[in-house]
């Protein structure tokens, strides 16, 4: 404990020894009562000790002469109060011997707990009331604060919360100033996010009303004196003295579920939708040569865009803003329009400039596309209506991180359900008038122009429509768009140095996957059955980042702006802290699903994409399955490398991606030439998660040496491995339950829905059971913030 020792009390903070007042000569000081009247003996006070016999020395009662010495009769003892204050001694107590009396709170219980954490988190009792913060008020005033005063004040431990503490004069020996009321913390916050949260009161909850507490009558105790008394008069400290503080710790862990949350079900919504959006596509082109050329070109402005300024913008862009609404005057505004007008000039020249070059990049990403003449016609055509929605990828990019920056996350998650619906309609209405890929036996030789036009059209109307509905988001927070073209001398330039590593990031990234895209193409063509191609590839990766995205980019865009404060102010153990918090808190549902991946493969792309063939979809199902377990280091990853954005390293996450694209296409390869053209693409998603825990094991390494050699390795692997080990049990019954009924019901859409809804109830029930059972503490937490949103 951090509780001192009764022999060292009243020392100064820094080890001196000397305590904060006069020794009083012990020579000339009588003998005086306790100070603390539950310190003293406890029948040294009593007055019928005469009467008790067993509290009277058993020998000096033997030996006692009560004939000589008889008992005063009854009646006769003066009347006195059984637990009455002692009577106070004109010395000061020696603060070496007796504790000091805890002041009395007029304000309610004091806000300085053991160890310097929040209320929240240490006044709680279970992992409800720790995870939720529903536990009961209480007021009774907290009898062991003031063990803890002296060290809390003036550098005792450390605090880890970003609020900085109003500083308030210590009170000499046997004097005590009025405690600060709840509203004087709350002013003391500053505007900000949380200006509006009522200042914490005991333990966690809300700060009580003024005048709950009844205040000290006038004169009962001494105000501590302060320098200004001795003279100079005292001057109030100006509103804006005061820098707006950020949010505590337990405060923090708040709202950083609740943006997490938020963004999570946006996430959800989108990515089902987007599963919706590409069953349609299958249904409506199928996974032949005509789907895959569609892939290809659906697939080419993402990339481009990430290729030039995408990477910059997700990673690098979020700190510099950050940093601009801390330190400029308008609060980053002028850097974010900027920046904005940057991206637009920069994204409307790399547009037109794409759109002439369609045919040579129809053919640097995949030859077998552009080999084909009629699938080469088709692919250019595509590509053509596709390429103009890299400008509105980039505005949609810059107007979401503004946001972000702001403290607005649920806007750039909850857009892209709009671009789905607008794509779902196109291809309703496609599949209406041309009918589905298998009834019709649509080939890239029998596609109309005017079906050609439709899904172009459709395709990127979608993306205006979800740039275009972010700009009500920010006219919220009260941003002003305005076109401003004065670059220099205004921060971008630094920007733009350190996106040039992330630039050649994402450059060696894509060199991987435009590998892997040639050599999916090339097995698809020459495999005789369908769904072993590029296609395939893509939706089986498709519902394989769907928990990526819903969980690992949302809590991690929460605690980017967080990790950047922290990196900013070179606390690195803050930083540490909140990366092992990201790693641990997505491992809880990371890795059991990356588990139920390999066991529930098959019923889900049977289910998903069954209208295009039970054999092309059992294709899928076989990819799907060899991605699963790739998805903990590739989320792991993720995590780790925003820590090196956050202190503005980009060249590390460059390297440690050209080893991870490097070895995925050395061994997308080795799976072309060694493995036959059906499984092919299947190894090459095997190897896809293989290389990314490489890259883990390279990443970890030099984060852990830029953080000095401390990354809370051990809790984190320990948390990882007792999640695997609960999984295994979970995934195998869960698979022996979906091959005994899809086996029983057959691979239709009945059979399939009930195969995948029984093995994940008996993935995750076994899963669940064997965790508790295991007491692994990140799942007890989860289940406590469920209980606690269902209010049991």
């Amino acid at each position: 404990m951090n509780a001192p020792y009764d022999g060292d009390r009243g020392q100064a903070v820094d080890g001196s020894g000397h305590p904060e007042g006069p020794v009083p000569d012990q020579g000339r000081t009588p003998p005086q009562p306790p100070a603390d009247m539950y310190l003293q003996d406890a029948y040294d006070q009593d007055p019928y000790r005469a009467q008790d016999l067993s509290a009277q020395d058993p020998v000096s009662e033997a030996l006692y002469d009560r004939a000589a010495h008889p008992p005063p009769p009854p009646g006769t003892y003066p009347q006195q109060p059984l637990y009455g204050q002692p009577s106070q001694s004109p010395y000061a107590p020696d603060p070496r011997v007796w504790a000091q009396t805890p002041a009395p709170e007029p304000e309610g219980p004091t806000q300085y707990l053991p160890y310097g954490d929040d209320p929240r988190t240490t006044q709680f009792v279970g992992v409800d009331d720790l995870v939720t913060q529903a536990g009961e008020q209480r007021h009774e005033p907290d009898a062991f604060a003031h063990l803890f005063r002296d060290q809390q004040q003036g550098g005792g431990h450390p605090s880890y919360d970003d609020q900085a503490q109003v500083p308030s004069p210590a009170p000499a020996p046997g004097q005590y100033g009025a405690a600060p009321g709840p509203d004087q913390y709350r002013d003391a916050q500053g505007p900000g996010p949380y200006a509006n949260t009522p200042a914490p009161g005991p333990y966690g909850g809300a700060a009580p009303a003024p005048g709950q507490y009844a205040a000290p009558a006038p004169g009962q105790y001494a105000a501590a004196p302060t320098p200004e008394a001795a003279g100079a008069p005292v001057q109030e400290a100006e509103p804006d003295a005061t820098p707006p503080a950020a949010p505590k710790k337990g405060g923090r862990a708040g709202g950083l579920l609740k943006s997490s949350a938020v963004m999570a079900a946006g996430t959800m919504v989108s990515r089902l939708t987007g599963f919706i959006r590409s069953a349609l596509i299958v249904s409506a082109l199928g996974v032949g040569l005509l789907g895959d050329t569609f892939q290809v070109a659906y697939q080419l402005p993402t990339m481009i865009y990430i290729l030039t300024v995408g990477g910059g913008l997700n990673s690098v862009f979020v700190p510099q803003l950050v940093r601009a609404m801390k330190d400029d005057e308008d609060g980053g505004e002028a850097f974010a329009n900027r920046l904005l007008t940057l991206v637009m000039v920069a994204l409307g020249a790399l547009t037109a400039i794409t759109v002439f070059a369609a045919p040579l990049l129809i053919r640097v990403l995949s030859n077998p596309v552009a080999s084909n003449p009629a699938a080469n016609e088709v692919g250019i055509t595509f590509v053509r209506y596709f390429l103009p929605s890299i400008f509105f990828m980039g505005l949609h990019v810059v107007m979401g991180q503004i946001l972000n920056a702001r403290g607005r996350f649920g806007a750039m998650m909850w857009t892209p359900v709009l671009n789905n619906i607008v794509i779902i309609v196109t291809l309703g209405m496609f599949i209406w008038v041309y009918g589905t890929a298998e009834t019709s036996g649509m080939k890239v030789t029998s596609i109309p122009p005017e079906g050609q036009r439709l899904l172009g059209v459709g395709v990127l109307l979608g993306l205006v429509v979800q740039s275009l509905a972010m700009i009500p988001y920010l006219r919220e927070t009260g941003f002003r768009l305005r076109l401003r073209f004065d670059w220099r001398g205004h921060g971008l330039g630094k920007a733009v140095t350190l996106a040039k590593w992330t630039v050649l990031f994402v450059l060696a990234n894509q060199a991987g996957a435009m590998i892997v895209i040639q050599l999916s193409t090339a097995a698809g063509t020459a495999s005789p059955v369908d769904g072993t191609g590029f296609a395939a590839y893509a939706n089986a990766q498709l519902i394989w980042g769907l928990p990526q995205a819903i969980i690992t980019v949302s809590l991690m865009a929460a605690l980017l702006p967080r990790i950047s404060r922290s990196a900013s102010e070179d606390d690195g153990g803050a930083v540490r802290d909140d990366i092992s918090q990201g790693l641990r808190t997505t491992a809880v549902a990371i890795v059991p699903v990356s588990f139920g991946f390999v066991s529930l493969g098959i019923p889900m792309c049977t289910l998903m994409f069954g209208s295009s063939g039970t054999s092309e979809a059992t294709n899928m199902g076989y990819m799907l399955m060899a991605f699963g377990l790739g998805l903990i280091p590739y989320s792991v990853q993720y995590v780790v490398l925003r820590a090196f954005y956050a202190y503005e390293d980009t060249r590390t996450p460059f390297y440690n991606t050209v080893i991870v694209a490097a070895f995925n296409a050395a061994a997308a390869g080795l799976c072309y030439l060694l493995l036959p053209a059906r499984w092919a693409v299947v190894g090459m998603a095997a190897a896809y998660g293989l290389a990314y825990a490489i890259g883990v094991g390279v990443a970890w390494r030099r984060l852990r040496k830029r953080l000095g050699g401390d990354l809370d390795g051990a809790r984190v692997l320990r948390t990882y491995a007792r999640l695997c080990i609960a999984s295994v049990p979970a995934a195998l019954l869960s698979g022996a339950a979906c091959y005994g009924i899809g086996h029983t019901l057959g691979q239709g859409v009945v059979g399939s829905l009930a195969a995948l809804l029984a093995g994940a109830a008996v993935l995750f029930g076994v899963f669940f059971v064997a965790a508790r059972r295991m007491r692994i503490e990140e799942v007890n937490s989860l289940v406590g913030m469920v209980r606690g949103r269902l209010g049991r």
